[in-house]
């Protein structure tokens, strides 16, 4: 057995069922969805982000810009409260957005769950002092807190449901008053089990329980927004679709607090006057890591759209338009790529290298730091130029990555074409298929 035949069972044998295992985990799942939900409050939340700080520098002399500039300023508090309202308090929506999704996996009643849920956060994350809520706690800096008091809360009330401890009343009673009563013993168990834990931290440390678990997951942020960290994260997420597992669902799932964290502190910086710092966002995975979807695969589309395969050039047609929107499951299955092993190296290669020349190009001011969150399926260049405040540079690196990834398949490509020539060449004419017929 060759190195490749003994790399190709490895992840056959040992990655895809440890994966499988993953990527159906209900937890897992649930976050995954739960982020999904609340995504378009935060893309139009981190929108309205740009009005209030646009790309232009306070020395422009340009006319449309010094115009921006000075309306901007002058409705800034305005126009941030949509922002405040959505990005600014998106742990609220992934709170109740995690604890519903996980609720109807265990056949919960969904919405009652997602409010407990919502209960338990603001309970230990905005506790009212002077007549005031704190909102510190509500947006980016919420986030791990938002997961466990939603996946607690939730398995908090299937425990108490699966054990029938509750408020028993007779049949008779209406179904919606006796839902309401069914929900009263969750409460007072969240209630009991959440504010003492807060209090305690509020008084042994003088912070908000949401600011102690942010310091306690403070190194693993820093080693996630790292080169390394990064590498490895495509690495295992390529591994996962060699195998053909949806490796980019089970890694985005699991980065995705990372991720909207990271994002949060820029946004945070940018409105403090602040230094951005923070790199890892789900924009620079899409738009410089991943470009035209897993494999950063547009580049090899383009390769497609010339072979000399009727195949290949067939699969580049109509992977195109779809490429374009990070959609490349018909360029991974079609061509196929998925345990190919001639394209095994540029596959797990490409994206690497996109990483490396992105972060490189960030981390020596470059371009600048991610701010918006912004839809998955907008085309690299457009979707990358977003989330950097419509900072179009940044579309050149995108333009440069797409040749670089297209210069790293082609070697492979050319031996696949290759092969799949001297098949077609093998194959009769259908016109040869007919006179037999006949």
């Amino acid at each position: 057995m060759n190195i490749s035949q003994s790399l190709f069972s490895f992840i056959e044998n040992r990655i895809s069922p440890v994966a499988g295992k993953i990527s159906s985990q209900r937890h897992i799942m649930a976050i995954r969805d739960g982020f999904i939900a609340a995504m378009p409050f935060m893309i139009v939340g981190s929108f309205l982000l740009v009005f209030v700080y646009p790309p232009f520098s306070a020395e422009s002399s340009w006319g449309f810009a010094r115009s921006w500039l000075a309306l901007s300023g002058k409705y800034e508090s305005q126009i941030l409260t949509p922002f405040n309202m959505t990005m600014g308090i998106m742990s609220i929506y992934i709170t109740a957005a995690i604890a519903y999704n996980l609720a109807r996996r265990y056949q919960l009643d969904p919405f009652m769950t997602a409010m407990l849920a919502l209960m338990g956060f603001l309970l230990v994350s905005a506790p009212q002092a002077n007549g005031n809520m704190p909102t510190v706690a509500l947006g980016g800096v919420g986030i791990f807190t938002a997961v466990i008091v939603a996946i607690y809360v939730t398995e908090l009330t299937r425990f108490l449901k699966h054990h029938n401890i509750g408020i028993r009343l007779p049949p008779q009673v209406p179904a919606n008053i006796k839902q309401s009563f069914d929900l009263l013993i969750p409460i007072l168990a969240v209630i009991i089990t959440l504010y003492p834990i807060s209090m305690g931290v509020q008084a042994l440390f003088d912070q908000l329980l949401p600011q102690a678990i942010m310091a306690l997951f403070q190194p693993l942020i820093s080693a996630a927004d790292s080169l390394p960290a990064i590498l490895l994260a495509v690495l295992i997420c390529h591994l996962l679709w060699f195998a053909g597992i949806h490796g980019s669902a089970i890694v985005s799932g699991m980065l995705q607090a990372f991720w909207l964290t990271n994002l949060g502190l820029n946004q945070t910086d940018l409105a403090a006057g602040l230094p951005l710092t923070h790199i890892m966002t789900e924009a620079f995975w899409n738009f410089l890591i991943v470009i035209g979807g897993s494999g950063a695969t547009f580049g090899l589309v383009l390769l497609f759209l010339r072979s000399k395969s009727v195949h290949l050039r067939a699969m580049g047609k109509l992977s195109l338009v779809p490429s374009m929107f990070n959609i490349n499951e018909p360029v991974i299955f079609g061509t196929p790529i998925v345990m190919n092993p001639t394209f095994f190296i540029p596959f797990i290669l490409s994206p690497m290298i996109n990483a490396v020349v992105a972060y490189t190009a960030v981390t020596t001011n470059l371009l600048p730091h991610m701010i918006s969150l912004v839809p998955w399926t907008s085309p690299a260049p457009i979707g990358a130029a977003w989330a950097m405040g419509w900072d179009f540079r940044v579309t050149v690196l995108v333009l440069l990555l797409m040749a670089l990834s297209a210069l790293i398949y082609y070697p492979f490509f050319k031996v696949y074409e290759k092969q799949l020539l001297a098949q077609e060449r093998a194959k009769p004419a259908p016109e040869d298929d007919e006179a037999i017929v006949w």
